[in-house]
């Protein structure tokens, strides 16, 4: 699993997705793979996400499901069962981390302190959610944590306020791995069934990221 989400990560940006029903997951991973996106994090916020996943999972393999906003050790272990390939965090929980490395779901906590970053250090954990980017000091503050722990060779998927017009600026750093957003997988984008324009914003976001 870990190689597909390092394959997947290449691409450079990991579509969050809010699910509100599992009828929605297959037309979606559809539109992102026709869009050249073969990566998508959907948040454990709603109550059709593992199923989902699970649907995702069955009918595209070549699609890197991740599952998103896991915030407790059964809904790590929900993701796994339910064919998640990475699992994310928008905070750092050692027990939700650990959990996920028994039952070995490549995971990235998230971090936006140094004492953050070394606690998943130590862990083993190389690459992480920089969360809530933008509020958190955005690109600025990603290049000075970049200075004490670059060489560690930690790799951050910023998320939280980044979009279309900031994107550039993450991406430009060699700490940063891909950026995490939402704009081309806008609720209204799923709930309205607006495929084509799913597909065109990805295809527009992977040309603006030089995947």
């Amino acid at each position: 699993m870990e190689s597909k989400l390092e394959k997947a990560l290449l691409q450079r940006i990991v579509p969050v997705v809010v699910i509100e029903s599992e009828a929605q997951a297959e037309p979606l991973a559809e539109a992102l793979l026709r869009g050249g996106l073969p990566i998508m994090e959907v948040t454990f916020r709603t109550a059709a996400a593992a199923g989902a996943i699970r649907r995702v999972a069955a009918k595209f393999p070549e699609m890197c499901v991740g599952a998103g906003t896991l915030l407790t050790a059964d809904q790590v272990a929900g993701a796994v069962d339910a064919g998640a390939v990475f699992g994310v965090a928008p905070g750092f929980n050692f027990d939700n981390v650990k959990v996920a490395q028994e039952r070995g779901l490549p995971f990235m906590p998230g971090v936006m302190t140094p004492s953050e970053i070394e606690a998943a250090l130590a862990l083993g954990l190389r690459t992480l959610k920089f969360f809530p980017a933008e509020a958190a000091g955005g690109a600025a503050m990603l290049k000075a944590l970049a200075g004490p722990y670059a060489h560690t060779g930690v790799k951050f998927v910023p998320t939280g306020g980044v979009s279309a017009r900031n994107m550039a600026d993450y991406l430009a750093l060699p700490v940063v791995a891909a950026i995490g957003g939402s704009w081309m997988v806008e609720k209204s984008l799923i709930s309205g069934g607006r495929w084509d324009e799913i597909e065109r914003l990805t295809r527009e976001a992977l040309a603006a990221a030089g995947g």
